[in-house]
């Protein structure tokens, strides 16, 4: 690629103040993709003065109107949709398969963001006085600080990005330093849809313009998916200033499989929440809690399907699973080895970087004998690693699956339609899949997680404008006279005779 990814502020593609760069590398072979500005506090500061200009005429542009933009957007992607997959593939890794769905999302998310523009609910109800009515509507709030990961550097921009600007928001994004050319070229699609300058900006860098971001004393909102380690000192710094916050954060989640359950079916779907991604996501299955009398038989056939998995570049067809995104990566869940067999795991496939001269490659791994407070079947590894753990009975099963500090996805396989809604009662995090995956959630549904996987705000579906808007109660009298603060019931009566 051998170019130079630039800011983008006020609608302008504009260099650093400092003059600094970085470099994004391709994860498969360690090859320089781009050279990237690397932004600092005047940086920021310029885009938030952007978005700040931008907020007073875009706030009043009719929301339908604010629509036919976001779908212009939805057109453009679908347009572009394998050249920007074929880049975030580049970027960070997974297959393309992967990212074509990564970029799909988004476009779904802007032609359902798109028509709240001609929606963007609010409520009328009664009022207690004679002659008035009363209602409450959704206004937009101002800047936002949208801070986002590299995982999926296209979908979970686009939960965030697309519902702010509907809600008639601007935006300062901060992308993760590893995906910044595949944000750059998402950014362009908003430009050339003809978003208006200043309304969304980027500014590329490390966690030093993150932190300015947060801390900028005109961003009214700082919406943040990461680690839960830098998700929670985000949120401690922005509420000593007095901002809205959404995070999404991290996840421990966790499949059951009943002896019920079907196998097949069981088997697939654990395959692909395990590995895909390269473990890589928030919502990957990273505990297999099973029923004793299954066990035997699904931890041999997930060992066949883990060995049975072809790692190499995301690019070539043949891949089902490509490396990790960066050497930081691949030491962390190198590590994790150690912990497992010291703590008394047994290995059952993996457990290795594999063998490539270049790239960030670690082998599918299987853990059993897996105990209930071990530190795989309670810390986040991010990485194509799953411990399986022994249950006795759906009561059971549910107590370890809610006993995390996390609490994003689960999934129950049983053909026990007793189970089942049992499980979707006791089950404590904020998504429950029966007999399928942990992975998939779509985008007209609330997105998020219970403990430490967020703060109780969701993303998608219409609970994600609550994130980015704030209600406004409005009461009109047309009486055409001053009331009494209060009256009562019989004066109310007596006065509509």
């Amino acid at each position: 690629m051998s170019q130079l990814i630039k800011n983008y502020i006020h609608g302008a593609w504009v260099e650093a103040h400092s003059g600094a760069v970085f470099d994004t590398i391709n994860p498969a072979n360690e090859t320089v993709l781009a050279h990237v500005v690397r932004s600092d506090a005047s940086d920021v500061a310029d885009a938030v003065a952007a978005a700040k200009s931008a907020y007073a005429k875009w706030r009043l542009m009719p929301a339908p109107r604010r629509g036919e933009i976001l779908f212009r957007v939805a057109e453009i992607l679908t347009a572009r949709k394998e050249e920007i997959a074929r880049l975030a593939t580049q970027e960070m890794g997974k297959i393309l398969d992967e990212t074509r769905g990564d970029v799909q999302e988004a476009i779904d998310m802007a032609y359902y963001m798109g028509g709240e523009g001609r929606r963007l609910l609010g409520y009328t109800a009664p009022v207690e006085m004679p002659n008035k009515f009363g209602m409450a509507i959704r206004d937009s709030v101002g800047v936002v600080g949208v801070i986002t990961p590299w995982n999926f550097p296209v979908a979970v921009p686009s939960w965030k990005i697309l519902p702010a600007l509907i809600a008639g928001n601007t935006i300062v994004w901060k992308p993760a330093e590893d995906t910044p050319a595949t944000a750059a070229a998402f950014v362009q699609v908003f430009h050339d849809a003809g978003l208006p300058a200043g309304v969304l900006n980027l500014v590329c860098g490390y966690g030093d313009a993150g932190a300015a971001l947060v801390e900028h004393p005109d961003v009214r909102i700082v919406t943040f998916t990461g680690s839960t380690q830098t998700g929670i000192g985000v949120y401690a710094k922005a509420a000593q200033l007095g901002k809205k916050v959404t995070l999404e954060m991290g996840g421990k989640n966790a499949i059951i499989v009943m002896d019920d359950a079907n196998f097949d079916l069981a088997v697939q779907a654990i395959t692909w929440s395990a590995y895909g991604t390269t473990g890589q996501r928030c919502t990957a299955t990273s505990r297999l809690i099973v029923q004793r009398g299954i066990k035997p038989r699904l931890v041999e056939a997930l060992a066949e399907k883990a060995k049975a998995i072809k790692l190499g570049d995301g690019l070539d067809p043949e891949t089902t699973m490509g490396p990790l995104v960066n050497a930081k990566a691949l030491a962390k869940v190198s590590g994790y080895m150690d912990v497992a067999k010291a703590d008394g795991a047994r290995l059952v496939v993996g457990g290795k970087k594999a063998n490539f001269d270049k790239g960030f490659f670690f082998e599918p791994t299987l853990f059993d004998d897996v105990k209930h407070g071990m530190r795989i079947e309670q810390e986040e590894i991010f990485g194509p690693v799953l411990s399986v753990i022994e249950v006795a009975d759906l009561d059971e099963a549910i107590a370890v699956n809610n006993d995390t500090p996390y609490g994003l996805s689960s999934s129950l396989f049983t053909e026990n339609v007793n189970a089942a809604f049992r499980a979707i009662r006791d089950i404590t995090t904020g998504i429950v899949y029966i007999n399928h995956g942990t992975t998939g959630a779509e985008i007209q549904f609330p997105f998020g997680g219970t403990r430490g996987t967020g703060n109780g705000m969701r993303e998608a579906g219409q609970a994600g404008l609550n994130s980015f808007t704030e209600w406004k109660s409005v009461y009109i009298d047309f009486s055409g006279r001053l009331q009494r603060a209060q009256i009562d019931t019989d004066s109310v009566l007596k006065e509509q005779e």
